[in-house]
């Protein structure tokens, strides 16, 4: 009987560790999923600048010449 009872509290013990396991995993898949989200944001503020940066010194190639 002793064997026994050992070997549930190592199961026991086993299918914690892997709870544990399992949920830090899709934490850290939320976690990549809500970064690339916010790199494709800015990147289209980086788009804007770019763009806008290109129209100001047209701008201003043609107010100096």
């Amino acid at each position: 009987m002793a064997k026994k009872n050992r070997l549930k509290k190592t199961a026991i013990a086993i299918g914690a560790a892997i709870g544990k396991a399992d949920r830090t995993a899709h934490k850290v898949a939320k976690a990549g999923v809500v970064a690339k989200n916010e790199l494709e944001d800015i990147s289209k503020q980086i788009d804007s600048l770019k763009r806008q940066l290109l129209k100001t010194t047209k701008r201003l190639k043609k107010a100096l010449s």
